[in-house]
């Protein structure tokens, strides 16, 4: 993003900050606060639907689910018709809502139902009425023996996706595969402004790829785990030193899987955040309540609405 734009949104920091008493559950969306444990969010632009990934205690279960709005109303979480099996995981769907990306590691074909490494699926429709397609493997080179991670695909098919293995400096890296008008050119990693020898991972690229936020595991300006970081294309067309989006948004805990809206200009993200419980109990009653509230250690969906 250009300059003056970087400027304004230090300056929304600055103004508005990314506090604690801002960052709630997502108001509206009070059917998710029943699932303990849920991560990943994308929207339509239409903003009639919405996918998410509904996970075990454990994590090595999980689902992806859509909520419809209909008459003005959210319906009741499904479970996508291409979910059940294996873990999938990080739903991505594009602007013109005609394909849902998201990584799992479900088999190759047919001829075996043993898990294999997670790799970039899509599923498209004809348009959006239509019922979605059985699962398509992105296949090479996108997706190789090793893991691929948290699909995002801009406005010009260009696919941005976290590796722990391929083309990184040491651990997970953020790579993206250019669409040439035909196919899907080499993994390129984006480089040592991003990535690191440690750990980048889960990045939302903005449609004209103006900037990126992703998550950085354990930097030296780290809040103590994973934290979600911002970075902005010079002039050049080169990603900016990317910043810490600080520690009234980032928490001691986990932050991750994030997601803008532009049409609400809303940023949406994951986090294991919880509160210390530092108090004496007078009944068991009090207790639960206390261990039950929405930031309670596992993963959940936060908002905080912001323009970038």
């Amino acid at each position: 993003m250009k300059e003056p734009f970087q400027i304004i949104f230090v300056l929304l920091l600055g103004i508005f900050g990314f506090s604690q008493e801002h960052i709630k559950p997502i108001p509206g969306f009070d059917i998710l606060k029943k699932y303990q444990n849920v991560r990943d969010f994308t929207i339509s632009t239409s903003q009639d639907e919405i996918y998410f990934t509904i996970q075990n205690p454990s994590e090595e279960r999980a689902v992806i689910a859509v909520i419809k709005k209909k008459k003005k109303r959210w319906s009741e979480p499904e479970m996508t018709t291409f979910s059940g099996n294996y873990r999938n995981i990080e739903p991505f769907l594009t602007q013109d809502g005609l394909r849902l990306y998201f990584a799992s590691n479900r088999p190759i074909d047919d001829t075996t139902t043993k898990a294999k490494d997670y790799d970039i699926w899509y599923v498209e429709r004809k348009d959006l009425k239509s019922k979605w397609s059985k699962p398509i493997n992105v296949g090479a080179p996108v997706n190789s023996a090793k893991d691929e991670f948290y699909p995002c695909v801009t406005a010009n098919r260009n696919l941005y996706f976290t590796s722990d293995a391929i083309k990184t400096f040491g651990k997970d890296d953020i790579l993206v595969c250019k669409w040439d008008g035909k196919q899907y050119t080499e993994p390129e990693n984006l480089g040592m402004n991003i990535n690191s020898t440690g750990y980048e991972f889960n990045a939302f690229v903005s449609p004209n790829e103006e900037f990126i936020i992703y998550t950085c595991y354990g930097r030296p300006d780290g809040l103590g785990s994973g934290d979600l970081y911002i970075s902005y294309k010079n002039n050049k067309g080169n990603w900016d030193e990317p910043k810490n989006l600080g520690e009234k948004i980032n928490s001691k805990q986990m932050d991750y899987c994030p997601f803008y809206d532009a049409t609400t200009q809303t940023l949406y993200f994951t986090s294991k955040r919880m509160i210390v419980i530092d108090k004496t109990f007078t009944n068991l009653k009090e207790f639960e309540t206390e261990i039950s509230s929405y930031e309670n250690g596992f993963s959940r969906i936060y908002k905080y609405q912001v323009k970038l």
